[in-house]
């Protein structure tokens, strides 16, 4: 059983419907979530071929059973510190804008389920380019789980230099 099967699996007790669950990932000491929706798979971190004339936080491609997949450095792109890969370090292929994309995390966490009711608008304060990715604040307890738009994370010139860079 893959480790995306055995999280949704361990999620699948509640009667929560699919747009409420989100898979959590953490990157330093903050934890952020996908809708699990957007979710293809789960792999350990492997040898990526870099591509020339795209931005930093693009590190390139990886062959994912032959299928070239693009991936992005998570901390990277929201302008945090670099760090080195290790065992935990994943890349969560997920759909965005109708493209499979790598993201690059430090770590995978578990499926939650976070009722609507539990998300909050996120804070209008601070002009942090990451402001812009993200979808709301979910509430779990003491946790706050910072939920990302996915769709947002790749756009604009960013995405046509991608495009062009696998043409």
């Amino acid at each position: 059983m893959s480790t995306l099967d055995r999280l949704i699996a361990d999620a699948e007790d509640s009667v929560d419907t699919l747009d409420q669950k989100h898979l959590t990932f953490r990157l330093g000491s903050e934890d952020y979530g996908i809708p699990i929706a957007a979710v293809i798979e789960i792999i350990g971190i492997q040898p990526i071929t870099d591509l020339p004339e795209v931005p930093p936080w693009i590190r390139g491609v990886v062959n994912l059973r032959g299928r070239v997949v693009p991936v992005m450095d998570v901390r990277l792109r929201f302008g945090m510190p670099a760090r080195d890969y290790d065992d935990r370090t994943c890349i969560i292929v997920a759909s965005m804008n109708g493209e499979n994309v790598g993201l690059i995390v430090d770590a995978v966490r578990e499926v939650m389920s976070i009722p609507p009711e539990q998300v909050t608008a996120p804070p209008s304060v601070g002009s942090s380019a990451a402001n812009q990715y993200i979808h709301g604040l979910g509430m779990t307890g003491e946790r706050v789980v910072i939920l990302l738009d996915t769709g947002r994370l790749l756009y604009g010139e960013a995405h046509e230099r991608l495009g062009a860079a696998l043409r």
